[in-house]
């Protein structure tokens, strides 16, 4: 039987940690020296895990579709990308709507990009990029996008992130930052979901652990509201999400 990449902290003692944000808490997959093998089990895995915790149809749907046409394509930035799932994803949303979409996806990761780029097409490019990259760049788009970026960042880094987005988005468009929300329901429910997985499926990959501890380095809704930029706003969503969203067309909940 296969075994869980690493060992996780206890259930209970995790639990009572969760009032504060853990940010000496370090992912896995952020080790430089992390194992090669299993990052890329990681990022082949995340595609399932992603469709249910990351909802990428419901971002489709409520923030990417409403700017696509079929007579001209939009392009879309994910930051952050990762292997790439999420914005092939949507990519392939729109190609059954037979809308045209072009996604840029950056990470300053060069293992991620390697294994997003295996994927490139002509209407998806990776590569290994910042934000400050394309904003000097002179880069726009009608969608500016991140998915479990925020919990990474210093408040410097959020705050830089944010300046860059709202410079980066084209007018019309938008800029949205999706997250987990910490809290003792989201932990519980990742770790009860995950359980029995974690020795067959998920073994071998950092899913799980790192899934874990995203949760303990995320934000609530009342720690983003509080360090957020004027014409900035927090949307709650579900499964215990959180959506940093910024545009000249943000509906009212």
């Amino acid at each position: 039987m296969a075994r869980p990449a690493v060992a996780e902290p206890g259930l209970l003692r995790a639990l009572a940690t969760l009032d504060h944000r853990d940010e000496t808490a370090r992912e896995l997959m952020d080790d430089p020296a992390a194992d090669l093998v299993a990052m890329d089990r990681t990022y082949h895995r995340f595609g399932p895990v992603n469709r249910i915790v990351s909802r990428p149809a419901a971002v489709y749907e409520e923030w990417v579709r409403p700017r696509l046409a079929t007579t001209h394509a939009a392009r879309m930035l994910d930051v952050g990308a990762g292997g790439g799932d999420l914005p092939r994803e949507i990519l392939r949303h729109a190609e059954r709507d037979g809308l045209r979409l072009e996604i840029v996806a950056i990470d300053p990761d060069e293992r991620a990009v390697r294994y997003a780029s295996r994927h490139a097409s002509p209407r998806f490019h990776a590569r290994v990029a910042t934000t400050a990259d394309l904003v000097a760049e002179g880069e726009t788009f009608d969608v500016v996008w991140s998915n479990h970026v925020l919990h990474h960042l210093t408040p410097a880094e959020l705050g830089a992130l944010l300046a860059d987005t709202e410079r980066l988005v084209a007018p019309g468009g938008i800029g949205v930052h999706g997250d987990i929300e910490r809290g003792r329901a989201a932990y519980l429910g990742f770790w009860a979901a995950t359980l029995p997985f974690a020795w067959n499926a998920l073994a071998g990959s950092f899913i799980r652990p790192d899934g874990l501890t995203s949760i303990r380095r995320s934000h609530t809704a009342s720690e983003l509201a509080a360090a957020i930029p004027s014409g900035w706003r927090v949307k709650r969503g579900f499964p215990s999400r959180l959506e940093l969203v910024w545009g000249n067309e943000i509906a009212d909940d």
